[in-house]
């Protein structure tokens, strides 16, 4: 009888799609028995090119297979607390794309079920997973700078999502700078305090939909140590992730990876390799590293990398930087955990 972990994934768009081509082709020891979505041929579609043996358009219909040990959540961000509980009701273990809700008390609840079963719930930020940015991280904790005094994180995107995306993301700060609020917190701790500034000149359309398309958002830690995340929408040469740290011993800086190396010099100068232009291409490394380390946190019944309660603060996170934006303020964490 096979030992293979037996997984469902809920949400077959274009994370869950990624998820899917990963465990199926780069994963040992899982078996994808499940795909569900509310889009009848999304499902279909990939159950049939990855030979997953069965689909449905009912998630319920996952969490009722006695045989299905843990799920992936990858559905839209409003249906993801609803999901959680169910999941963690049936007892399968759980990974849910970010944010886990919009909602800091739908949050709460979930957690509260997962901690009610028992069940590992694993948090899908996916960029802790990155080899660059966790060398960062190494060399912050084996001391090699000493201590850090300042962090600088740079996320551009190579164009904006859709206006009809951008009208339920809940906001810029909750969508997009999201991801580097966890990881100021993967690097440096716990955040204190924040001030934001944002402004649209990218897309007036993204303005009249209520959000920003560019932001500087700048953190004070627990530790004293200072930070500043610039965000834009838009960056025409690619997808711009790059992270300095500077410390009493020194500085630290992940550039971003090229897709090769080979440089071209002729007349008209040095010329390298364009950018990876999205984000899919960019953490592919990432992305599979974040599901090796989901499957052995459930096989070995051992806490995830990325917690419920890693989940939560970012969230926490984006709220302060919405209230510091609008008052024009800075806004302490304290203000929005109460």
């Amino acid at each position: 009888m096979s030992q293979d972990l037996k997984l469902g994934l809920i949400g077959a768009g274009r994370i869950g799609r990624l998820h899917a081509e990963n465990l199926v082709h780069h994963v040992p020891g899982v078996e994808l028995r499940w795909v569900a979505d509310v889009v009848e041929e999304a499902a279909a579609g990939i159950a049939r090119e990855l030979r997953i043996p069965r689909w449905t358009t009912e998630y319920e219909q996952v969490l009722q297979d006695p045989d299905v040990e843990a799920v992936l959540i990858c559905t839209s961000t409003h249906t993801h607390a609803e999901i959680i509980e169910a999941a963690a009701a049936a007892g399968k273990h759980i990974f849910c794309e970010k944010p886990l809700a919009l909602n800091l008390e739908e949050i709460d609840a979930a957690l509260a079920a997962v901690e009610k079963a028992g069940v590992i719930l694993q948090v899908g930020f996916h960029r802790r997973f990155d080899p660059h940015f966790r060398r960062l991280k190494s060399l912050i904790v084996e001391g090699t700078i000493g201590r850090p005094w300042l962090l600088k994180i740079t996320s551009y995107d190579p164009a904006p999502p859709p206006i009809a995306y951008i009208r339920v993301s809940g906001g810029i700060f909750l969508d997009m700078t999201i991801h580097d609020f966890d990881m100021a917190r993967f690097l440096f701790g716990e955040v204190e305090e924040v001030y934001a500034a944002g402004s649209v000149l990218v897309d007036p359309d993204i303005g009249a939909a209520g959000d920003v398309d560019t932001a500087v958002v700048t953190l004070r830690f627990e530790s004293g140590a200072l930070g500043v995340i610039t965000n834009c929408r838009k960056a025409t040469y690619g997808h711009d992730q790059r992270i300095e740290v500077l410390g009493e011993k020194g500085g630290l800086f992940a550039e971003n990876p090229l897709p090769h190396t080979a440089v071209l010099a002729d007349e008209g100068g040095y010329r390298s390799a364009p950018l990876h232009y999205f984000f899919v291409e960019r953490y592919r490394e990432a992305y599979i590293a974040e599901m090796e380390a989901f499957v052995a946190a459930v096989r070995n019944k051992t806490s995830p990398p990325v917690t419920g309660l890693d989940g939560k603060i970012p969230v926490v996170m984006g709220y302060a930087a919405k209230r510091s934006f609008v008052e024009k303020r800075p806004v302490k964490i304290s203000e929005i955990t109460g």
